[in-house]
């Protein structure tokens, strides 16, 4: 099984090829959480994800005759462009086999690494089978995105990092898929200290980790915002280095991993992932279990579609009160628009969008809902407006917000 100086020699490795990104404390995130919160910032390499490491351990050691035939991974992202970006860097020939359903950014940036980028089958064990057809096709070394001790030992090089960064860190959380990240992470901690806690984060919509440590049979789910760490069950090499390590995995829902994003957007003004935010995401759900610890969270990523962070973002706001929906009855009369923005103005609030309802509604004929989604301060600042609107004789009511 991997153990420490496994992880050494990959340090020795990687020293000079992957970034030591930082590890520091965010006194805001301690405030909110109760716990003083380091960050690692995983999403700082140059692929903006900690795969690098792994790809990197990897692929430094391939014999000259591995070399001169090349390498193949499956991916739909994180992983493919680790993989692609240290075989160009090391001149080895690198395929990279994607699900027809990859975004194209992701496609086009592992492909500016110099990798044959191959689209096949429209699920990732698709994908995956026609990329092991094609190793022995063509002779190609498969690179393994987690199942791999190689690829074990690159990755756990953070937590050596984390630790000489930072030695008062009494628990780690870290995000679990396959359990690469956190089988290498656990080996090295566990025998540098063995009285650091080891949590794992997995959602509950891929709870394959987490059923496996715990003989439980959640159900899988088909889609989460965490996709780098939707993953069904946990490599072979990876299990028993969890089971030895781990303490215990902890469950996220899509809402923990949302507003971790919006947060560390907000306060750290950095960029993660959804796999990259699950870890805060748990801290943020269970606040109880870490209050007065010393914590250390991997933020593993920093890719994340454009459109979909756009819509976190204005989820966030939702939840925040920052975002509000309502409908204010009046009668359709010259001028109630106007009398209604002027008083949505004088409380402080925006208009981003609204709506005149006349068919729709059970008002009667003379009478119109204008429905408005408004820029707010917060919750206290709604419940503000709707008290200065019914204040002017005006029926306000919030729309549902999910």
């Amino acid at each position: 099984m991997l153990t420490l100086h496994d992880i050494q020699q990959a340090a020795a490795r990687l020293r000079g090829q992957v970034l030591e990104t930082p590890c520091v404390e965010s006194r805001t995130l301690s405030e909110v959480c109760g716990a003083q919160v380091f960050l690692k910032f995983e999403n700082l390499q140059f692929t903006a994800s900690f795969k690098e490491r792994g790809a990197c351990n990897k692929l430094a050691q391939l014999t000259p005759e591995e070399r001169a035939r090349g390498v193949i991974a499956m991916s739909a992202g994180n992983h493919a462009q680790g993989v692609a970006f240290h075989a160009q860097r090391l001149g080895i020939r690198a395929v990279i086999v994607m699900p027809r359903f990859t975004p194209g950014v992701k496609v086009a940036r592992t492909r500016s690494f110099g990798a044959e980028v191959v689209l096949h089958g429209d699920t990732l064990d698709a994908a995956r089978a026609h990329a092991q057809s094609l190793a022995a096709e063509q002779q190609l070394v498969f690179v393994h995105p987690y199942d791999d001790e190689a690829i074990m030992a690159g990755q756990g090089t953070l937590a050596l990092e984390m630790l000489a960064q930072q030695p008062t860190i009494d628990t780690l959380v870290v995000p679990v898929g396959g359990g690469g990240l956190i089988g290498g992470v656990a080996t090295a901690a566990k025998a540098l200290r063995p009285d650091v806690q080891v949590l794992g984060v997995q959602t509950m919509r891929f709870p394959g980790v987490f059923n496996a440590l715990t003989g439980s049979a959640l159900p899988q789910g088909d889609s989460t915002i965490a996709e780098g760490i939707a993953v069904s069950g946990p490599g072979a090499h990876c299990l028993p280095a969890i089971r030895a390590h781990v303490d215990e995995v902890l469950l996220v829902d899509e809402g923990d991993v949302e507003q971790a994003i919006v947060m560390l957007l907000e306060i750290e003004k950095t960029l993660a992932e959804g796999a990259g935010a699950a870890a805060l995401g748990a801290l943020l759900r269970q606040r109880a279990r870490f209050a007065g610890r010393k914590v250390g969270l991997v933020l593993s990523g920093g890719n994340i579609d454009p459109l979909l962070l756009a819509a976190i973002i204005g989820r966030g706001m939702v939840r925040s009160g920052r975002l509000v929906r309502l409908v204010v009855s009046t009668r359709d009369v010259p001028g109630s628009l106007a009398r209604i923005t002027a008083l949505v103005a004088e409380a402080g609030a925006n208009v981003q969008e609204i709506h005149h309802q006349r068919a729709f509604t059970p008002l009667a004929g003379q009478y119109v809902d204008i429905e408005l989604v408004l820029q707010t301060r917060d919750s206290a600042h709604v419940q503000e407006l709707l008290a200065t609107l019914a204040a002017q004789g005006l029926r306000a009511r919030l729309l549902a917000q999910g």
